[in-house]
């Protein structure tokens, strides 16, 4: 079971989906504890250094998919269990 699961779906225009991605940029270029705002609220975060990704595209049934996912673990390096 997933300690936190938040998704959010909207239709955005493509200077709007820039903005959210620059957002998302910068708060990773900062690391430490980034502020995500996402629709009515803002999300912190704990970002380390070092993070996992996977960028999948899919074409197909006349639309093209984009999913670029970010993982990192929830425990802090060096941290007991």
């Amino acid at each position: 079971m997933k300690d936190l699961k938040f998704e959010q779906k909207s239709s955005l225009s493509r200077l709007e989906a820039a903005d959210q991605l620059a957002a998302l940029a910068e708060a990773l270029r900062h690391g430490g504890n980034a502020e995500l705002e996402l629709g009515p609220g803002t999300m912190s975060l704990r970002v380390p250094d070092e993070l996992r990704t996977e960028i999948e595209v899919e074409v197909g049934d006349g639309e093209i998919e984009m999913e670029i996912e970010l993982k990192w673990p929830t425990a802090r390096p060096g941290a007991a269990s």
